[in-house]
């Protein structure tokens, strides 16, 4: 008899029994999968869970008991059931955003009396809104809300915000909010930042009286006609933006001091600078893309003898007395001196009346551009002294006067920007006497560049061209349709341009006369010029390069020295690119742009080049096209449709084959139709050759 070991005795103890292991088995089949914990795929950090966009229908189990914050956006919620969050005693942020949540089920928040932070944003509100509300109130530390995008009406945002006393950011943005009173809000003595943009409001009187500690409301993309008797003196940041408001008009008789620093009533329909408060904190003022006008004018009794100097605003709400002031006054203005920003593009600003640019003595940035301007007094003007930038462009200015002392005022100007106006001349040494002038953009307009004999001959106070070489703090110069035709070759000598645009001027004669910048240019701007045969190998800091509407036939060959980023090569006569110069430029580049090339469907390399790298990015892809054997158009990125030739091939092997099988097929058809109808060949026979005789 053989005797086992102790090593095979144990072996034998605890090996199961292959009938144990079939009946394992078995069970495992059999048993449901509910009997087994689901996976939780949230992911969980710390004391924060992130469970979104993970189609739940409900808060998943498992979780931490003590948790504080609770991510579920994106998910399929429809209502949030009174057990979802009985273990989460120490929840302080919930966010339900992006679902299809309809309710909150009233005493949700039961064991949840902590929570803070509550985002229910983009779902359906307006279908529970009443239950919901009793579930909000339940909470008496919430202190922020976010119930935007859930078709809220009216009737239905003012039962949801009863007694959320601790309330201090509520957003109702992109709901249906119509009209506000001073019951809309009036439970909100806490609110600080209220969110009301892109709704339908347009009235909204009396709204925000019982609160008395906001500071930023947004009321941009809505429908308010006006904004009159504005006495919010607690608000810091106002937006009405986007609205049709025609009147902004602050109430005057106030000795208190508005806190307000931030106005934007840009995309409006304002007709007159709006009336601010006499006293204000005010710094920043967008009123870009109105039709706002001065009308100081119009009180001048010899231009306009029969014109009214007076305006009569009519307030008939609570029987309150009409107001009649002078159309322009300087105290309608109010108070502007603490005026850093001043944004007025796309108005109908014809001149700035008299003292009015004087008053704001703090103004850093002034944007003019797209007005009727016609003339730029900087003398008369007297500008702050801190003006960093200066934006006048796209105007009708034609005329530009500065003496030494308005010039000397403005040694911390950076930015100006005269464009796209009709100026020829300008005060002699008006960049040259800016200390810190880093940016010019004078891009049509007809200023030439000074040649050396023009600069010497000089001497009255008004120049019709610039001496740039004498500009030593400018680093960005933008020279666009100028009407260029010669650039001397000392022209930018001694400076350290970054940027030059000289693009738009056809014909522009460039040999030689930006060498001296070979070091420091960034950008160089040349489309539109007529340039054919030009040296880039000695840029070698040159990253950026519009060579487009110029007609090349290639891409010039020195590009393939440098390390160039970004090339702009439209509208040119480029049928390819060859291989070995796809290859180079792919290795370097990050964009280039290709459109309005009259490529070659059969020399299509460089596209596939172009394509396979991840480096660069081929902007407008989809429109770059070409033209095959056959004339036809295409866009290169369908190559499967066009018709070429192999490498190697001649046409005249497919003449040779396509002539005799084109022969055989007209022969073929010959006979078929005779065969057909041979009475044909008879009358044809007869009629030709069996004429009769006459004797």
């Amino acid at each position: 008899m053989h005797l086992l070991n102790s090593e095979d005795d144990k072996m034998l103890v605890h090996r199961p029994s292959p009938t144990l292991l079939c009946l394992m088995s078995l069970w495992r089949i059999l048993t449901p999968a509910s009997c087994f914990p689901p996976n939780n795929q949230c992911q969980q950090i710390q004391r924060m869970a992130l469970c979104n966009n993970l189609k739940l229908a409900s808060v998943p189990p498992g979780l931490s008991d003590n948790l504080e914050e609770l991510q579920l956006n994106y998910n399929n919620i429809k209502t949030l059931q009174n057990t979802s969050l009985l273990r989460y005693s120490s929840l302080n942020t919930l966010s339900l955003a992006c679902n299809t949540l309809e309710k909150l089920e009233s005493t949700v928040f039961q064991e949840s009396k902590l929570v803070e932070s509550l985002n229910l944003a983009n779902n359906d509100l307006n279908v529970g809104y009443q239950e919901t509300s009793l579930a909000l109130r339940s909470l008496p530390g919430l202190r922020t809300l976010d119930l935007s995008e859930n078709k809220l009406d009216d009737e239905m945002t003012s039962n949801l915000l009863q007694n959320l006393r601790s309330l201090e950011y509520l957003n109702l943005s992109g709901n249906l909010l119509r009209r506000l009173d001073e019951t809309s809000f009036m439970d909100l003595r806490q609110l600080k930042d209220l969110n009301l943009q892109r709704n339908i409001m347009f009235e909204i009187d009396g709204a925000f009286g019982n609160n008395p500690n906001l500071q930023r409301l947004n009321l941009a993309f809505n429908y308010l006609p006006c904004l009159t008797d504005f006495d919010m003196t607690q608000l810091v940041v106002l937006n009405a933006s986007h609205n049709i408001i025609e009147w902004f008009i602050s109430r005057q008789e106030f000795n208190d001091t508005f806190l307000l620093e931030t106005l934007d009533l840009s995309n409006n329909k304002l007709l007159f600078f709006p009336f601010l408060p006499s006293k204000s904190n005010l710094q920043n003022l967008y009123l870009s893309h109105n039709t706002v006008r001065f009308y100081e004018h119009f009180a001048d009794n010899a231009t306009f003898p029969n014109s009214s100097s007076t305006v009569e605003f009519y307030n008939l709400r609570k029987q309150e007395s009409n107001v009649t002031a002078k159309l322009w006054d300087d105290g309608l203005n109010g108070d502007i001196s603490m005026l850093k920003i001043l944004d007025l593009r796309g108005n109908q600003v014809t001149y700035f009346p008299h003292g009015f640019i004087q008053k704001m003595s703090a103004l850093s940035r002034l944007r003019v551009s797209t007005n009727c301007l016609e003339t730029l007094n900087l003398t008369s003007e007297q500008f702050s002294s801190n003006l960093y930038e200066l934006d006048v462009s796209n105007n009708r200015l034609n005329q530009i006067v500065a003496d030494d002392g308005a010039l000397t005022t403005l040694g911390n100007l950076t930015y100006f920007n005269l464009s796209r106006n009709d100026l020829r001349e300008l005060p002699s040494g008006l960049f040259s006497s800016l200390p810190r002038i880093l940016s010019v953009d004078l891009s049509y307009n007809s200023i030439n560049i000074c040649l050396s004999e023009e600069t010497k001959t000089r001497s009255d106070n008004i120049s019709v061209c610039v001496d740039w070489s004498k500009i030593l703090s400018l680093r960005y110069l933008h020279l666009k349709g100028c009407s260029l035709e010669r650039i001397p070759e000392s022209a930018f000598a001694g400076l350290s341009l970054t940027l030059l645009e000289l693009s738009d001027n056809p014909g522009v004669d460039v040999q030689g006369s930006f060498q001296s910048l070979s070091r420091t240019l960034w950008h160089l701007g040349l489309g539109n010029t007529q340039i054919q045969d030009f040296d880039f190998s000695h840029f070698q800091s040159l990253k950026s390069l519009n060579l487009s509407g110029n007609s090349l036939p290639h891409i010039p060959p020195s590009l393939l020295n440098i390390d160039l980023k970004v090339l702009d090569i439209r509208d040119n006569h480029l049928s390819t690119i060859p291989p070995s110069q796809a290859h180079a430029l792919s290795s370097k580049l990050q964009s280039i742009l290709l459109t309005g090339n009259p490529f070659n469907c059969c020399q299509t390399e460089w596209f596939r080049t172009f394509e396979s790298a991840e480096t660069v990015m081929m902007v407008g892809q989809s429109d770059i096209t070409c033209e095959d054997l056959l004339l036809k158009t295409h866009k290169v990125k369908d190559s499967h449709s066009f018709f070429c030739l192999n490498a190697g091939e001649s046409v005249i092997w497919y003449i040779l084959i396509f002539v005799p099988v084109c022969l055989f097929f007209v022969g073929i058809s010959i006979v078929v139709f005779l065969t057909f109808k041979p009475q044909m060949l008879q009358k044809s026979i007869k009629k030709t050759y069996l004429k009769p005789t006459s004797y």
